[in-house]
């Protein structure tokens, strides 16, 4: 199975409760794969997952094995090593980082602890929060939050590579957060390529970029480009400073692009990035986003360390 704890378990593809038995279980991937069957017009990914899916609970032993934490084969599923926070890992390069501050992913791991130890009940000791069995079983929000929260970690990770010209704070603390979102803005980026605001996601699925939006099945209804404009903004005023660019980064899996432009935002280039062309678009600049002196890129800088603070 995918990495993401929002990826979509057997029983979620195939539209059964966990607790099916094994004739509904049956009849359930029966009825996806006549629906997803390339051959009756269905999509050949969908397919595919209905498949991957029926492999991995198809049978009582292979069932048994997923719902203890086990993936296919019998090979360790994702646990502590990666969703747990991985411990700090020696440097093998000697080319100096970006300036950093604040804690990447640390509040959206505060929820998500917070979230599954209230999910799981009162008085229930959970000996590992990260336990995959768990994780899989818990209610989808839940795990969304996880997963931004790692999602958060590995933009943090990219940043970081940009060298020294570059600064870099992960969870500012913002009050415009909007419709039942943690009240911060994940990372801000100064350097010589202009001021980036940005946002971390991984909702499951695609999304794509529509008239300075973000579109797709996943977003049930969020607007997260505006979102992101309303904490760039809150923090840009504080300082009396301008993002000149906005960016939503996703798992490269969920982008057709590696870069995705969708205009402009009060003069912020808007822009829907994969994970991996990040540091790029970032060292590179956007497309049509003012680039900054070395004089202003400081007086900013001051700006903003006056002001920020941490969620």
């Amino acid at each position: 199975m995918p990495d993401s704890p929002l990826s979509a378990s057997p029983y979620e593809v195939l539209g059964v409760p966990r607790d099916a038995d094994a004739v509904a279980l049956r009849l359930a991937y029966r009825r996806a794969l006549r629906t997803a069957h390339p051959d009756t017009g269905g999509d050949p990914a969908r397919f595919h997952a209905v498949q991957l899916a029926w492999e991995l609970v198809g049978t009582p032993e292979a069932r048994a094995a997923f719902d203890r934490g086990a993936a296919r084969g019998g090979a360790p599923a994702p646990t502590r090593e990666a969703w747990a926070p991985a411990a700090p890992k020696p440097r093998r390069d000697s080319r100096p980082l970006a300036r950093s501050y604040g804690h990447p992913g640390g509040l959206s791991r505060e929820r998500y602890l917070s979230r599954i130890r209230e999910w799981a009940g009162r008085g229930v000791t959970l000996d590992d929060p990260y336990d995959p069995a768990l994780v899989r079983g818990a209610p989808r929000d839940i795990r969304h939050v996880l997963a931004d929260a790692l999602a958060e970690e590995a933009t943090a990770r990219s940043l970081a590579t940009l060298g020294i010209a570059y600064t870099v704070w992960h969870d500012l603390a913002t009050d415009a957060a909007g419709r039942d979102l943690p009240p911060k803005l994940d990372h801000l980026v100064l350097g010589p390529t202009g001021l980036f605001a940005i946002q971390s996601e991984d909702w499951g699925g695609t999304v794509a970029m529509k008239r300075g939006e973000l579109v797709g099945e996943p977003l049930d209804g969020e607007r997260p480009m505006r979102a992101l404009a309303a904490r760039a903004k809150a923090i840009g005023r504080a300082a009396r400073v301008k993002p000149t660019a906005l960016i939503i980064v996703v798992p490269d899996e969920h982008a057709a692009e590696p870069l995705e432009l969708g205009g402009t935002n009060r003069g912020a280039v808007v822009a829907l990035v994969r994970r991996s062309r990040l540091a790029s678009a970032v060292r590179e600049g956007l497309p049509g986003s003012a680039h900054l002196g070395g004089t202003e890129v400081m007086e900013v800088r001051s700006r903003l360390q006056a002001v920020v603070r941490f969620a």
